[in-house]
């Protein structure tokens, strides 16, 4: 209902106001979670912007001063260094305001447990987003990446930009710039197709998460009653339902976009058909990835404390292994925050601590699988190919199961009675037990098969482009099709809120 107002409007709108139009509409949007929260996001913008003015002018300023030819080398390292801790003064008070916000509104019961500080306090819609996505901003502006932006009612928008609160992806201002203040006309195309991604993303969460999720809030809720086998069926319940949940949501907020002639990042590139930890997460939520790598791995990595530690390790343990001391220490600083990113929870901190711990062993690792590699020759066949991407299947859905249970200890526990309780009889022959008739996995198991189907034709050219290239008559029937699958398999009704999605806690 909402988009339904809005595409007619934003067209009909002269174009130089478009951008207006989507500010208000994004206040407007924000505010149904909380006319309060208004201020936390509106905050955020502000400090940016003042933050990054002021780094502008900086720039500016050293610019100017360095086009005088007449002055001496030393001269000039003065300036740069006296106008580099200026700007860093700003940065810093920029970012510890904004991820301050974030901490004592996210953490502080995580911190100070018992306190109860924030007791019935919700957390503002989509800050950890918004807080990341305008640190990402300030940052590029200190190391003159680009330009500040002047206006800062765009900047604004930037923050606020409403398809992209929930759960992302996490814009850079330079990338989305070029087409959130656009004033390109109306085009048919970009209508059809952000429709097209809004009704996939619509199935995959109405059809495929919301259905599945009731059998892993079974499984979440009774640890002990619901252990071996039906654990087993959690844990792969859980990955696909947090697949389709998340890209669904994405989907849903780049269709939104892409209705408006505005360009979001793609976040997922088909994860599921990694071969390793390491490219599962190239592909799972690359927006998140790529901000830890450029805004903390490489800063780590490279800062004066790493590189002497690094000098040392190489004197003391060789120069191979004493290389690589300071990447792992940098991966495992990442990972421990991004655990922390997901969730003010231990759960959280162990799961990006686990991740690490894989990669940095997998990398360790690497010689072995060269030499088993060379000597086998096992690579290039396909069933290997399956063995690998079947192996990081597995391993993720593993780790990922502390999401499902309460605290870390249930969770291997719960894992742990795999190994030492499965009894398969105990589980396939009564899969309904878990709150889900037979014929809703058959439901979810076509949906997910067509998911994959659909994967395989966005590897050859994208699926909505093959469709454009068809007859009409089959393009409208494909369209109804979807939309009566959404109606007539998607989950509803009382105890349902298709509103929520499991990234929101995060």
């Amino acid at each position: 209902m909402f988009m339904g107002g809005l595409i007619p409007a934003y067209y009909a709108c002269p174009k130089p106001h478009r951008w207006k139009l989507l500010l208000a509409a994004s206040a407007a949007f924000y505010a149904f979670s909380g006319v309060f929260n208004l201020l936390f996001i509106a905050a955020a913008a502000t400090s940016s912007y003042i933050a990054a003015r002021a780094m502008g002018q900086l720039h500016a300023a050293q610019s100017a001063f360095l086009e005088n030819g007449k002055l001496s080398r030393e001269d000039r390292k003065r300036y740069k260094a006296a106008n580099k801790t200026k700007r860093m003064r700003w940065l810093a008070a920029c970012l510890l305001f904004n991820f301050g916000a974030l901490a004592v509104l996210k953490y502080a019961n995580f911190v100070l447990p018992g306190a109860d500080i924030l007791e019935g306090f919700i957390l503002p819609l989509g800050i950890s987003f918004y807080t990341f996505q305008t640190a990402g901003y300030v940052i590029d502006v200190y190391r003159g990446k680009y330009a500040a932006e002047r206006n800062p009612f765009k900047l604004a928008l930037f923050t606020a930009f409403f398809p992209q609160l929930i759960q992302g992806p996490i814009s850079r201002f330079d990338d989305l710039k070029r087409t959130l203040y656009n004033r390109e006309p109306f085009d048919a195309k970009n209508l059809s197709y952000g429709l097209q991604r809004i009704a996939l993303g619509l199935f995959k969460k109405l059809v495929i998460a919301d259905r599945l999720l009731i059998a892993v809030k079974a499984v979440s809720a009774g640890p002990d009653e619901y252990g071996g086998v039906y654990a087993l069926m959690g844990v792969f319940l859980y990955a696909v339902t947090l697949y389709a949940d998340f890209t669904g949501g994405i989907d849903m907020a780049i269709g939104a976009a892409e209705t408006l002639g505005i360009r979001l990042t793609e976040n997922f590139n088909r994860p599921f058909y990694s071969k390793s930890i390491t490219e599962y997460w190239r592909r799972w939520h690359m927006t998140l990835g790529a901000w830890f790598r450029d805004y903390l791995f490489y800063p780590i990595s490279v800062c004066g404390p790493m590189l002497k530690l690094t000098q040392k390790a190489r004197a003391a343990m060789g120069n191979g292994f004493g290389r690589r001391v300071t990447v792992y220490i940098a991966t495992m600083v990442v990972w421990f925050t991004t655990g922390l990113w997901h969730g003010a929870r231990m759960n959280f901190v162990v799961w990006g601590l686990l991740n690490g711990a894989v990669i940095i062993v997998s990398q360790e690792l690497e010689p072995l699988y060269a030499r088993f590699h060379s000597r086998f020759r096992v690579k290039d066949m396909p069933v290997y190919g399956a063995f690998e991407i079947a192996r990081t299947f597995c391993l993720m859905s593993f780790i990922r199961s502390l999401d499902i249970y309460r605290d870390a200890g249930t969770a291997f526990r719960a894992i742990g009675s795999i190994f030492t309780g499965f009894i398969p009889e105990s589980g396939f022959g009564g899969i309904d037990a878990l709150g889900l008739p037979a014929a809703d996995y058959a439901v979810a198991a076509a949906a997910v098969a067509l998911l994959i189907i659909i994967g395989r034709v966005r590897k050859g050219g994208g699926v909505r482009d093959r469709l454009a290239r068809q007859k009409p008559a089959l393009r409208c029937a494909v369209y109804i099709a979807l939309v009566a699958a959404i109606l007539v398999f998607g989950v509803y009704g009382t105890g349902y809120d298709a509103k929520q999605f499991i990234y929101n806690q995060f």
